[in-house]
């Protein structure tokens, strides 16, 4: 029999059919609030003198909407990204239906307090879906709830132990009791060079890895925007789905992703630099690597070895593809930023830079690249929204930088989204297998 929780913890929150009749429930909750009862008469003056001043606060509701969208979001840059225009439209609506249901509760007589007090949870739950498919953030209930939903990764036979001695993937072939999908899990990964407190990590083994003798597989490390969490790439991106397609098409072969923990808590911008607050680069760089090597059959040389982020996370990639060629060669960037930043560049420099902005300029990719080129075998593939014009931009500069600097690149744009996870899945299908086929062409895990 179906279990009502888990059927409504399951659902899927971007579906159609159930926001249409959501948004439809809450526009017809709104007009009965709104406009005169049908026995007071049509022609009543006093009814819809009330109607009017209830429409009045209702529309001075969106403004302060609209207002708070422009202070928070773009005077204080809270979100070091730009409110959407659906999104900022949902707050207005959000925010009008809630004057609205207040002046309900004053003003009405009994049936329209009860509307109004319906109203309420309406006006802050149907807005909330609605930028929730804007954002593409949360696919599910579970998702919202639960940060990390995997559970803890037993490793076994793919430990990196001994790799040297393993087969690598050119030389493999995959046992017919090979699973058909691969599996996802949360390790631990101690910060033990930096001191970093990290969150768990998110791992995915393909299938190929989850066999008796596994052969060496390309790793991909994955980081999350900002705010954000590790286990976000797969709740909210898909990343497992994708690798599990290409690995049905290459005989259970794909890269192993391990989402490891750039920020610490969601909120906390680390930068992805060493600073007073927190020891970031080194614990992507070093405690992460080092794990790898010593838990999964995964190739030394630094060409086996990728990097994929979204936003935050994609400075992030960006940072140390171009920063640490020696660890990375290749890199999906979603949505970069062209520095490094929390809030304004001079915030940054004060919080991760000593207050320099010499410093803080010369940690941002562009300066990495001028500094560290010509590259002599990266890859880099840079996406965007195509909705998203300020990181769309973002996207072309680096590119340029990136080819100036040897840097074999393809920039991109997601058909008709923004600064989202839409943009996210769009990109982890159509780029993230380049960069897998690129990645096993490193030696030692060449495929057939």
């Amino acid at each position: 029999m179906l279990d009502p929780f888990h059927w409504a913890m399951g659902t899927r929150l971007e579906v159609p059919t159930k926001l249409v009749p959501a948004d439809v429930v809450f526009g017809v909750l709104a007009l009965l609030v709104l406009l005169p009862a049908l026995r007071t008469g049509l022609r009543s003056g006093p009814a819809w003198r009330r109607t009017g001043l209830r429409a009045a606060i209702a529309a001075g509701g969106a403004v302060l909407g609209l207002l708070a969208c422009w202070v928070v979001g773009d005077l204080l840059n809270a979100f070091d990204v730009r409110l959407t225009d659906v999104t900022r439209m949902w707050v207005a609506f959000a925010f009008a239906a809630l004057a609205l249901a207040v002046t309900g509760i004053v003003q009405g007589g009994r049936g329209r307090r009860v509307l109004a007090a319906v109203l309420v949870p309406a006006a802050l739950l149907v807005p909330a879906l609605g930028i929730n498919v804007d954002y593409a953030a949360y696919p599910t209930l579970n998702a919202l709830v639960q940060t990390n939903p995997f559970p803890t990764l037993d490793l076994g036979s793919e430990s990196g132990i001994d790799a040297a001695a393993v087969r690598p993937a050119s030389r493999w072939t995959a046992p017919v009791s090979m699973p058909t999908a691969g599996r996802v899990g949360t390790v631990r990964i101690p910060g033990t060079r930096s001191g970093f407190p990290a969150r768990p990590a998110v791992v995915y083994l393909p299938p190929a890895a989850l066999t008796d003798d596994p052969p060496t597989l390309p790793v991909v490390v994955s980081l999350s925007g900002q705010p954000g969490t590790p286990s976000d790439m797969f709740t909210a991106g898909g990343i497992a789905t994708v690798l599990d397609r290409y690995a049905a098409a290459h005989h259970g072969l794909a890269p192993i992703v391990v989402s490891a923990d750039q920020l610490a808590v969601p909120g906390h911008n680390t930068m992805c630099v060493d600073s007073s607050i927190g020891n970031s680069a080194t614990y992507i760089t070093r405690d992460v690597p080092d794990w790898i090597t010593a838990h999964l059959r995964v190739p030394t040389d630094p060409h086996g070895w990728g990097l994929v982020g979204f936003s935050q996370g994609a400075t992030c990639a960006m940072q140390f593809l171009t920063g640490d060629p020696d660890r990375f060669s290749a890199a999906l960037a979603i949505s970069s930023e062209l520095h490094p930043v929390d809030r304004s560049p001079q915030n940054s420099a004060d919080e991760a830079f000593g207050g320099s902005l010499a410093r803080w300029r010369a940690a941002s990719p562009g300066a990495l690249m001028a500094a560290n080129g010509p590259y002599s075998d990266a890859h880099l593939w840079l996406t965007a929204g195509a909705n998203d014009h300020e990181f769309t931009e973002s996207a072309r500069t680096l590119g340029r930088d990136a080819v100036r600097a040897g840097i074999h690149t393809a920039v991109a744009s997601s058909p008709g989204s923004g600064h989202d996870w839409n943009t996210v899945q769009w990109s982890l299908t159509n780029e993230l297998p380049r960069l897998a086929d690129e990645l096993f062409e490193a030696p030692g895990s060449v495929r057939s």
